[in-house]
């Protein structure tokens, strides 16, 4: 899931792109998305600190625990390589590679059957993916389209655990100075997938006689950006995020590999700064409410979930930097 958001939102900032560029369509691509998305430059690494939380869990629809979590810290390294397109740079070729180690600290924790309380040891989590991208610039009833298909490969310290992809098409609806608005679809090729196929819309608009501008991605984001100080930009608003991993289980009720899939709302600020050409910071800070964590048996769809948990709104900090030599 994590893969292809950030697919979709290089797609949904591509597309854009295109709409303004008639030279060199991908250049103009990568420009700009690199721009927006600092996890699609060539290198980027993230550190997230989430503050403490109450949780209240099921285990198979039942009642199991509740508790809290003291700490909960997330480190993230990205690297995504063009390697191959055509004369015209219509067609490109880029992979990519995520890693991410998340820890846990939880306090106290109870049991639905005891009112004595009981610690758990810290739970350290890696996270490891691999993509391989095709991206082809086109033209359809005369206006631009991109299509992207994408196969990504993930797994733990332990092994691959899945193979998934996906492939898109998106149309330039709407271009003027101002505003630009795109449509397209997103089919999924996962038997996990709830929605195997999913519209997609942005809505772009840059406001008369101001540095404001909105940028709306249906479903990831609604944020107002400007310029503040010099090679700086602020973004309010907010963020939809999934974060994912493998569990190897071993418990009376759970035995075997399994996946949770965890769908995040974060709102508050991002400043971004630029300290070079090619180096970029990042400070996010804000509130982060969990919409859902769910634990599913690896494969299966999230409905289909053995675990539910339910965390009470927490704050959060993200400080990165990144490297971008074109």
């Amino acid at each position: 899931m994590k893969t292809k958001i950030f697919y979709v939102l290089f797609i949904c900032a591509s597309i854009r792109t295109m709409a303004q560029e008639k030279d060199a369509p991908m250049k103009a691509v990568v420009k700009t998305v690199t721009d927006k998305f600092p996890t699609t430059r060539i290198l980027d690494v993230q550190y997230e600190q989430l503050g403490p939380t109450n949780f209240d869990s099921k285990l198979f629809g039942n009642r199991f625990e509740r508790g809290r979590i003291d700490t909960h810290n997330r480190l993230k390294v990205a690297i995504n390589v063009p390697f191959y397109a055509t004369e015209s740079k219509r067609f490109i070729l880029t992979g990519s590679l995520r890693y991410k180690y998340e820890t846990y600290g939880f306090g106290d924790i109870y049991n639905v059957n005891s009112s004595v309380p009981y610690t758990r040891e810290n739970k350290e989590i890696h996270f490891f993916a691999a993509a391989m991208s095709a991206t082809y610039v086109s033209k359809l009833f005369n206006k631009p389209v991109l299509y992207n298909a994408t196969a990504t490969v993930d797994g733990n310290e332990d092994n691959v655990q899945r193979v998934k992809g996906f492939v898109t098409a998106n149309l330039v609806l709407k271009r003027t100075a101002n505003t630009t608005i795109t449509l397209g679809v997103l089919a999924m090729l996962d038997p996990s997938s709830i929605i195997p196929v999913t519209p997609l819309f942005t809505y772009n608009h840059k406001f008369e006689n101001s540095n404001w501008d909105l940028d709306f991605i249906l479903p990831q984001r609604l944020l107002l950006r400007r310029g503040l100080l010099e090679n700086g930009r602020i973004s309010l608003g907010t963020e939809l995020n999934t974060e994912s991993f493998y569990l190897n289980l071993s418990t009376p009720e759970l035995k075997g590999i399994y996946e949770l899939n965890q769908l995040e709302l974060k709102s508050g600020f991002t400043y971004e700064y630029r300290f070079s050409s090619k180096i970029n910071g990042l400070f996010k800070a804000g509130v982060n409410n969990v919409l859902s964590s769910r634990v599913t048996e690896r494969g299966e769809r999230t409905s289909k979930y053995v675990y539910d948990q339910k965390e009470d709104a927490q704050s959060y900090f993200r400080i990165g930097i990144s490297y971008n030599p074109f």
